[in-house]
């Protein structure tokens, strides 16, 4: 199937999995993850109606995003951050989904204040309190909350969460059920201005349909619209992350 057959599809999965439960399809966000995929093929997937894009590494999006990659889509940087290459995307995303730290947040903010500008971001819940992974534990989230609640020139816009790899789609439920209650839990207490809990992005190609059973309203979809990536294609390059 082409680029845009499979943009069509994961549109249609994501509608008959918000209609199964309930919920408006279109309140659901498909943000395309488009690491290692060439300009060429993201120009390809936005005109076949992708209209978010969201890069994991930080070189990778400079370098596409100066060759027009993104051009009619919204843009966000959904990969491990380093307070080193905050500076690269504050102003430049709408959105960074991947805010692991009270200390990342910090460099955040200050980098938006010195733009004067107000950066979107959303925190990231290591739900499934993984070594090898970055995140909040989520008996950590309300005093993060209450550190960031200082920081003027960001807006916690909700929470982000990539459970653990799993052969069958159903067994990360559990993980998006915790996430969808610590969103609610948090979205209840209105005791910081610069925290509006609108997102909840979770779910990837191989379990966003039940993501969106639980509650999320942005997944992060890459192998289901661009197909398998070629990791050993790209063995010796660096992360740019």
């Amino acid at each position: 199937m082409s680029i845009a057959d499979n943009v069509l599809q994961v549109k249609k999965n994501i509608e008959a999995a918000a209609l199964a439960c309930g919920r408006n399809p279109g309140d659901i966000i498909l943000v395309g993850a488009t690491k290692m995929n060439d300009a060429a093929r993201v120009r390809e997937a936005i005109a076949a109606g992708l209209e978010y894009c969201g890069e994991n590494r930080v070189q990778e999006l400079v370098e596409k995003n100066g060759q027009g990659a993104y051009e009619g889509s919204h843009l966000h940087f959904i990969g491990h951050l380093q307070k080193n290459k905050v500076k690269f995307l504050v102003g430049t995303v709408e959105l960074i989904h991947s805010v692991h730290s009270v200390e990342l947040a910090a460099e955040i903010n200050k980098r938006a204040a010195a733009l004067g500008i107000v950066q979107d971001i959303l925190l990231e819940v290591n739900i499934g309190g993984e070594e090898a992974k970055s995140g909040f534990a989520p008996e950590e989230l309300k005093n993060a909350l209450k550190e960031i609640a200082h920081m003027s020139s960001i807006r916690v816009c909700g929470l982000m969460a990539i459970p653990p790899v799993c052969s069958n789609s159903e067994e990360n439920r559990h993980y998006f059920s915790q996430m969808r209650q610590l969103y609610i839990d948090i979205e209840k207490d209105k005791k910081y201005n610069n925290v509006i809990m609108g997102i909840l992005s979770m779910g990837m190609s191989a379990d966003y349909e039940v993501a969106i059973s639980e509650g999320a309203n942005m997944v992060r979809v890459g192998t289901g619209i661009f197909g398998a990536r070629d990791y050993g294609a790209a063995a010796g390059n660096a992360d740019a992350r």
